[in-house]
């Protein structure tokens, strides 16, 4: 009867440890199982792109040239943002065919290549000159870099075309000389012959003189740089001197020129730019206006600026030719320009003076009604001057202005 007793409780210990067992198998079943699925969570995908090598994303933020980097499938990995700029990405691809077929090659035979583009920008009106150069980074990538060269280019088609213009301006002159020379050498035996000659060799004489200097001073404002070492110019003083410059042709054609300024106006500049930038205002005013009529130069402070304006009644400037005005040798009417001696480079020269003092010029012109060059320089106050006012200020004027006499109502 004890026998199957112990029999029995066996068993049920033996049960107990293998459901025991079991549990604690399946336990750790469960912990492994979570620890898979967990680490599976975590574990990052693969990439489907070439990893870029470290730093290379910091380099091409410091390059100054547009840099883009190309993966294997001519897809844009990394882009500077000059890049974007000038419009050679569009979304993840090289907006350019060409270079895209100079990326191809390159993979192919790992030769660093060169190209010159012409492209639209979606920021300018006029194609970009590019310089492009693609070189290998790896076997999967290619690194474009590319420079802007539109200003460079736009630099030296400006230098071919003064100088060609320059040769062109030059023998002009020196050809009339020579004629006119031989012209005389004939006509030794007629005095008055010779004295007809003679003058007109003097105006083309005065007409190289005028074009020498102001190719020189037009060479010297090429930069537009800020003048180095400014000194205080009182602007009455500028414009009276501008105004006597002109006053002999002034009076042969019966023009009157007033003149009036704002007390206590001062600009910080070069005295001999600035007076050449007034003088040819004053001149071509002058020069492109009837016999009896009037030409008015003003002065008057402006917010921050002076403004200094020549106003005429001549021929005016069509609107189609305003924006061209300030190129070198252009000339609205070179049939009149010829005949006056005008040499096209006074309002280039106004142009570079007014940038190079921080400046501006404005124009307003309507043909047959006139024109108005209006010439706007910073104002500076100088912590002492001067009050008299010279002896060509004939005294205060409405709203503070003075009215600067003629050199003419001077003498008298």
């Amino acid at each position: 009867m004890n026998r199957p007793r112990t029999i029995g409780r066996v068993s049920n210990e033996l049960g107990v440890i293998l459901v025991g067992f079991l549990g604690a198998l399946l336990g750790a079943g469960a912990v492994l199982l979570f620890r898979v699925s967990e680490r599976e969570q975590s574990r990052q995908p693969e990439r489907t792109q070439p990893e870029v090598p470290p730093g290379v994303e910091s380099v091409l933020g410091v390059l100054r040239s547009s840099a883009v980097l190309v993966g294997p499938d001519d897809n844009v990995l990394k882009a500077s943002a000059p890049a974007y700029a000038i419009g050679m990405v569009r979304e993840d691809r090289l907006d350019s065919d060409e270079l895209m077929t100079l990326v191809r090659l390159v993979r192919r035979d790992g030769q660093v290549r060169t190209t010159e583009l012409s492209v639209l920008s979606p920021r300018s009106t006029h194609p970009l000159a590019l310089s492009a150069r693609v070189a290998p980074l790896s076997s999967r990538l290619m690194l474009v870099l590319v420079e802007d060269r539109t200003r460079e280019r736009r630099v030296e088609s400006i230098r071919r075309d003064f100088v060609a213009n320059v040769s062109h301006e030059l023998k002009t002159p020196v050809g009339a000389l020579n004629l006119l020379a031989e012209a005389v050498a004939e006509a030794s035996d007629d005095p008055e012959a010779v004295v007809r000659f003679a003058g007109r060799m003097r105006g083309e004489s005065d007409r190289l003189t005028r074009l020498v200097q102001q190719i020189i001073d037009l060479s010297r404002l090429q930069g537009d740089e800020l003048v180095d070492e400014p000194v205080e110019i009182d602007v009455a003083d500028a414009v009276r001197s501008a105004v006597e410059a002109s006053s002999t042709e002034a009076d042969a054609k019966d023009i009157e020129i007033a003149a009036s300024c704002e007390d206590d106006l001062w600009v910080l500049g070069d005295p001999d730019q600035v007076l050449a930038a007034l003088s040819n205002l004053v001149e071509n005013a002058v020069t492109y206006s009837p016999e009896g009529s009037k030409v008015a130069v003003t002065a008057c402070r402006q917010g921050d600026d002076i403004a200094i304006s020549v106003a005429d009644q001549g021929i005016g400037i069509p609107s189609t030719e305003i924006g061209r005005i300030f190129e070198r040798f252009y000339r609205v009417d070179p049939a009149r320009a010829r005949a006056t001696g005008g040499t096209g480079l006074g309002l280039s020269i106004v142009k570079h003076v007014a940038a190079s003092h921080g400046g501006a010029v404005r124009v307003w012109s309507e043909p047959g009604a006139g024109s108005s060059f209006t010439l706007t320089l910073p104002v500076h106050a100088p912590e002492s001057f001067d009050d008299a006012a010279g002896d060509v200020i004939a005294g205060a004027g409405p709203s503070g202005s003075r009215d600067l006499l003629s050199p003419k109502e001077a003498r008298q």
